[in-house]
């Protein structure tokens, strides 16, 4: 069987990041959380999933910041980034492609399992 695919979630919502954390486990994904953008860096970094799972309104370092700083560096620039928001704002959504984000989903209009789903899309 192969590797369990490792995803990291930067989400500071702790029942949100419950909740996806426990759905992306039960499909077999192994999982790391983030409660803020300067933590998700940090465990980006050290740990280069294969992909992020990135919430934008985050304490100390916002998803933009986070995504901008990833996207920059050689070791984590291809890591594949969804973000998962409450922010369905045009200009958040395209800065986050300008950013190099591969995926925008909105919280609200989406189950966890639908995310999981979407999610799987963007994993090689």
């Amino acid at each position: 069987m192969a590797a369990a695919k490792k995803i990291v979630i930067v989400e500071d919502d702790l029942f949100v990041r419950d909740l996806y954390e426990r759905q992306f486990k039960q499909e077999g994904f192994e999982v790391s959380v983030a409660v803020d953008g300067e933590e998700g860096v940090n465990k980006i970094s050290k740990e280069v999933p294969d992909l992020i799972l990135l919430d934008l309104m985050l304490p100390k370092m916002n998803g933009l910041d986070v995504l901008k700083t990833i996207k920059e560096k050689p070791e984590t620039k291809n890591i594949p980034v969804v973000v998962l928001t409450n922010l369905g704002q045009d200009e958040a959504i395209k800065q986050c492609f300008e950013l190099g984000a591969n995926g925008y989903l909105v919280k609200s209009a989406y189950t966890p399992t639908q995310v999981v789903s979407e999610v799987k899309t963007y994993i090689k």
